[in-house]
């Protein structure tokens, strides 16, 4: 963003901006896309294999996708996601990728200023969100392909770098730069403001301001603080007509609730162990690292720590073979380091004979407490208890969203309020086609706050939302 408006919203302003999104991950910036007057058409030329959808897509010629009715449009798709807008949006970028082909895209963008809605995206990081966090050299989860934002795909970005696929996937480091790059390269940094926390967000109707008016939409307050270059921290505040939570999931890690759980060694990010590795805090010759968790953030551990030869005992509640573990879920030819991590599980538990040296399971193992001597203390499975000396303890089991900026922090917007919110379990309640809060109007969420908890479908929710808001805008009064 430009240091004047930067300037401008920083002084905080009271007259109302149209959009607020709160988050700068794909799901925003694919959503300040859409926003900045980029509109999707089908290609005329297009022919999309799904027999069903390009019978619906030929009914509605030169019409653009955002203008068509996508509850009709997204009816009879099926696919790895349950939000049929996702599915929509993923099968008009990605015609037949789930069936092993490469067709490009069938839709095609222009550029229509005139239907741009001003917005600002606000996030804590640089445009990309938490990709910026993650340790750069770790190969992502979804195929490369699958990372991309609309009109610039992953591989040719990558051959622009230089840069290639790994096995069809991509680095972290290189996902957090592409998205970067991809705010510069769609002339949206001026929407952007890095930095940006938000520490509370109200909402309430306003009075109209013309007698005998229509009742306005309902306005939000947003306050938060800006970090300077100087970091200093400035207070900002300002009103908006329409708030999209965007923030992902990773700002809350999971807590095992166990005393000791804030000794200095117990940490709940994998970037502990690589600053660990890197001071030479850790080392081959240290107590091992105990890593507690048995998803794919605590298999990235195991296999940085392995790459490092440093020692590991890895501790997890399920046994190894229940059918609930994310690694019975993904395809070994995809992902066969996943798949040699799950293999060390079965095979290398703590009293069997080691044949993967510097590295222990505990299955079905659950942490009593951490002393600080750096001893962790277990429950096994018959009820029995052992201690281990670590050097480093790793605490990798998930994540919540922090909404704690929000009245109740979101509590009440959950599908089941009275249950805890979270992404895989009770996201918020959101309208399918539109991803507005069923129990708040103007309020949106998408990714993985609304379940779409991959990059490839949270694009789905960013065309939902700014339909819904382009149709908003439509209906105001001239």
């Amino acid at each position: 963003m430009s240091s004047s408006r930067r300037d401008h919203f920083s002084a905080s302003s009271l007259e109302p901006v149209p959009v607020v999104i709160i988050g700068n991950g794909p799901s925003g910036i694919c959503l300040s896309y859409l926003l900045s007057g980029h509109i999707p058409y089908v290609r005329p030329d297009a022919v999309h294999p799904h027999p069903l959808l390009q019978r619906k897509l030929a009914e509605a010629p030169g019409v653009s996708i955002l203008d068509q009715d996508l509850d009709y449009l997204s009816e009879g798709l099926e696919g790895r996601c349950q939000s049929p807008v996702a599915l929509l949006f993923d099968a008009l970028l990605r015609p037949d990728t789930d069936f092993g082909g490469n067709l490009e895209s069938v839709l095609t963008w222009r550029q229509e200023k005139q239907r741009a809605i001003p917005h600002v995206v606000l996030g804590r990081n640089l445009p990309g969100g938490a990709w910026h966090s993650i340790e750069g050299s770790m190969v992502t989860l979804s195929q490369g392909q699958w990372m991309g934002l609309p009109d610039l795909q992953v591989k040719d970005w990558l051959q622009k770098k230089r840069r290639g696929l790994r096995n069809s996937r991509a680095t972290a480091g290189d996902i957090a730069r592409y998205y970067r790059d991809y705010v510069v390269k769609k002339g949206l940094s001026h929407n952007f403001i890095s930095g940006a926390v938000v520490t509370s967000v109200q909402w309430g109707a306003p009075e109209p301001s013309v007698p005998g008016a229509p009742g306005p939409s309902p306005l939000f307050q947003v306050s938060g603080f800006l970090t300077t270059k100087d970091q200093s921290q400035r207070p900002f505040s300002l009103w908006t007509h329409n708030v999209v939570l965007a923030t992902g999931t990773f700002d809350s890690p999971a807590r095992l609730g166990i005393p000791g759980e804030d000794l200095p060694f117990v940490h709940h990010d994998l970037s502990a162990l690589e600053a660990a590795t890197r001071k030479g805090v850790v080392t081959p010759a240290s107590d091992p690292v105990l890593i507690v968790g048995a998803g794919l953030s605590a298999a990235d551990a195991v296999l940085f720590a392995r790459h490092y030869n440093i020692p590991v005992v890895h501790a997890f509640r399920r046994p190894v073979d229940d059918p609930g573990l994310v690694f019975n879920q993904l395809p070994k030819m995809l992902y066969p380091e996943y798949h040699k991590v799950h293999q060390m599980m079965r095979e290398q538990s703590f009293l069997s004979p080691s044949p993967y040296q510097g590295y222990r399971s505990l299955p079905e193992h659950r942490p009593l407490l951490f002393k600080e001597d750096s001893q962790a203390v277990f429950q096994d499975a018959q009820g029995g208890q052992q201690v281990f000396a670590v050097s480093l303890v790793l605490v990798l089991i998930g994540s919540h969203p922090d909404l704690s900026f929000l009245p109740g922090a979101g509590a009440d917007l959950a599908m089941d309020p009275e249950q805890p919110l979270s992404a895989k379990r009770n996201p918020i309640d959101v309208d399918p086609f539109t991803y507005q809060s069923t129990r708040q109007e103007g309020l949106y969420a998408v990714g993985p706050l609304a379940g779409d908890n991959f990059v490839r479908f949270v694009q789905g929710g960013a065309l939902a939302v700014a339909s819904s808001l382009l149709r908003k805008e439509t209906r105001k009064p001239p």
